[in-house]
């Protein structure tokens, strides 16, 4: 397996792939890999004939330079794992061969249709900007036939659909189902920041989320946003920054839950410092 730093050295590499014929399927990453980065690495092997896995933090999604400073950094671990399960090539630059001082510098333009305006976009400022404009690059480098994502970062999975439809890239989005812990707790590079006991706590958020699911035959959507965001604030350690009731395709809030045929609840919590998001489907 090769770890590539440069944007021609990973030019040259999907160039040669695609002359020889072969499929080549991309997971873009931030590293920190887990389980659940590993079952998309093992649905991009058996669906193409190579995978390659970016691991890069992206400066530009991130609104808080100390939360970029913070997060996990473990390319050697990262690179073991992925060898382990068959992955081609790590792509892993450096800032600077991604980004001139310009970009780092300014804000990345795109027409979201209003994707961003709701739920992160409200407390994210600009992190969807960050997220277009890196996954724009990595898209244009590697030329994949497929990208895989996950669902728990349901709002930019949308929005990453939307990119590709705008900018007409030849790209397949695969959209993959989150991946849990035993005890329900959504797989994420975060949890690596959580104590014992914060991940602990932090397991009610999933269990919460869990029990409203059959609240469409009692409660009304307002109610059960109430009763979702009073039970997890009322476990101590935990504080919801927002939770929305949406259509799953446009992200547009539901009043009723015959507004669509398919419907979402997107939540993220503060553990402590730590960020937690997570989403469940209600119909």
């Amino acid at each position: 397996m090769e770890i590539i730093k440069t944007q021609v050295a990973l030019r040259d590499l999907v160039t040669a792939l695609k002359n020889e014929g072969k499929t080549v399927g991309l997971v873009p990453t931030m590293g920190a890999l887990h389980n659940g980065h590993l079952q998309l690495v093992k649905r991009c092997v058996k669906e193409n004939d190579v995978c390659i896995v970016s691991i890069f933090v992206n400066p530009t999604q991130f609104n808080d330079k100390n939360d970029l400073a913070k997060y996990p950094r473990t390319l050697e671990a990262d690179a073991k794992m992925l060898e382990e399960n068959n992955c081609y090539a790590i792509f892993a630059p450096e800032v600077d061969e991604i980004y001139d001082s310009t970009e780092l510098n300014s804000t990345f333009e795109f027409d979201f249709n209003g994707l961003d305006k709701v739920m992160e976009g409200k407390f994210r400022p600009g992190h969807f900007n960050g997220v277009v404009q890196i996954v724009g690059k990595l898209f244009e480098l590697s030329t994949p036939d497929k990208a895989y994502f996950g669902e728990k970062d349901f709002q930019q999975l949308a929005i990453i659909r939307h990119m590709v439809a705008t900018k007409k890239y030849p790209i397949e989005i695969i959209g993959c189902p989150i991946v849990r812990e035993e005890s329900g707790l959504a797989l994420s590079s975060r949890n690596m920041l959580l104590s014992a006991n914060e991940k602990d706590i932090a397991t009610n958020i999933y269990k919460t989320l869990k029990e409203s699911v059959g609240f469409q035959q009692i409660k009304n959507v307002a109610e059960t946003i109430d009763w979702v965001v009073a039970k997890i604030n009322n476990i101590e350690g935990l504080r919801v920054e927002y939770f929305e009731i949406v259509n799953g395709n446009t992200l547009q809030s539901v009043k009723d839950w015959n507004d669509a045929n398919y419907i979402v609840g997107c939540v993220t919590v503060f553990c402590g410092a730590v960020r937690l998001i997570d989403n469940i489907q209600y119909k």
